[in-house]
């Protein structure tokens, strides 16, 4: 049976969910979710998952939400993405929930999809340095290590470095953070691994070049 993964190309979170799924070569396919014409809210959706969020997957009878327990069915389903380390492997997961994602997910809404009258530069301000705070302890600890949990690439990775990879503006320049920027070429490089843009439905059109 295929996984369907309600999602859309913006979010970093079910960007998470989705690589995991592609990564390690599951049968999946996204469902677009129209999450700024308010399909998240709406009441159907919020019969999958009544935070209105995505990503969620929904595989037969099994409905599961929030990317971190996804990916973790990822590896409990295949045996690939995991680590013999599991406390580390959950350790870095929560650590990208409550220092990265959560960082950088909302600077990035708040600088470039929020409309521009509703911005707060104060806000947007405080949250810059939060996300710099983040991005110095992940390079450090990538300075001399291949990846984050152990010899081989792991969920731990994909949850850190889903918003990384994202084209829009939001004070994230790979070249200012070379462990980083070695990092996600090797994360780039592995087979399977493709932009969250071609791995799921854009939401909004393209901003010209």
């Amino acid at each position: 049976m295929t996984i369907k993964l309600y999602c859309f190309g913006e979010s970093g979170n079910a960007y998470k969910a989705a690589l995991s799924l592609e990564m390690a070569g599951m049968d999946w396919q996204p469902v677009f979710v129209d999450f700024f014409k308010g399909a998240a809210r709406s009441d159907d959706f919020k019969k999958l998952n009544p935070m209105g969020e995505v990503p969620v997957m929904v595989n037969g009878d099994l409905t599961l939400t929030q990317s971190g327990v996804i990916q973790q069915y990822v590896v409990d389903q295949t045996g690939k993405l995991g680590s013999d380390d599991r406390y580390e492997l959950q350790r870095w997961l929560l650590w990208d929930n409550h220092k990265m994602s959560s960082q950088a997910g909302v600077l990035r809404f708040m600088t470039n999809f929020l409309p521009p009258e509703k911005r707060n530069a104060d806000v947007n301000a405080f949250l810059t340095g939060r996300f710099k705070a983040a991005l110095s302890v992940l390079d450090t600890h990538l300075t001399d290590r291949d990846w984050m949990v152990g010899d081989a690439l792991s969920i731990a990775d994909i949850a850190n470095c889903a918003y990384l990879y994202y084209p829009e503006p939001y004070g994230f320049d790979r070249s200012d953070y070379p462990a980083i920027d070695a990092w996600l070429t090797r994360i780039s490089d592995q087979p399977r691994w493709k932009h969250p843009y071609d791995l799921m439905q854009r939401a909004l059109p393209a901003s010209p070049e």
